[in-house]
């Protein structure tokens, strides 16, 4: 069984509901398991809780040991990751020596409060550590009809959406993107 993690951090729970969108696409794979984590807010201390109030275990180093595949999710805070994100990326100097990641596939979401908010840039700052770490990136090929019909979010590099007010529902082509972005990445560490 390939475990496909999914490490995502989330303010207004958008790019929480993404990434449950992608483990269903990765849990649609024969042979392949979601295991998602989540990151805590920087200046939150959960020294003593493992998880979140909806029960989802906060992301270790241990996890990333334990991956065939990685596919990260942050919203967009300027045009870039939000700072858990990266600050939790900024821990893995120990996984990056050892060649932890190296060769595994790996994917980069997102979620914005804008429509223009910078959802491309956030995703490609996302991809550079990952690429320092020598993971094999993915994105979404054109030949997904839904990367070419979306009006809300969704890019080559990667499942986005746009949140608005944090109210905005997936629309149906972020939601088939999310879905065919987990079973991408699943089918990819297979391979692999």
């Amino acid at each position: 069984m390939k475990k496909i993690l999914i490490i995502y951090f989330s303010n207004d729970g958008s790019t929480e509901k993404m990434a449950e969108k992608i483990s269903h696409g990765v849990n649609s794979v024969d042979n392949a398991e979601a295991v998602l984590r989540t990151i805590s807010k920087i200046n939150d201390s959960h020294a003593d809780s493992i998880a979140n109030e909806n029960n989802i275990l906060y992301a270790t180093n241990d996890d990333l040991k334990d991956c065939d595949a990685l596919i990260m999710g942050s919203p967009t805070h300027f045009g870039n990751m939000a700072a858990p994100m990266k600050f939790f990326l900024d821990g893995t100097t120990a996984e990056w020596f050892n060649n932890t990641l190296c060769g595994k596939p790996a994917g980069v979401f997102t979620s914005t409060s804008s429509i223009h908010g910078g959802q491309e840039s956030t995703l490609l700052s996302m991809m550079l550590p990952l690429l320092h770490h020598g993971m094999i990136i993915s994105g979404i090929p054109y030949s997904n009809k839904e990367l070419s019909e979306t009006r809300t979010g969704g890019t080559p590099y990667g499942p986005t959406h746009f949140s608005g007010d944090g109210k905005n529902k997936l629309s149906d082509s972020e939601a088939k993107l999310c879905f065919s972005f987990g079973e991408r990445i699943a089918k990819l560490a297979l391979k692999l």
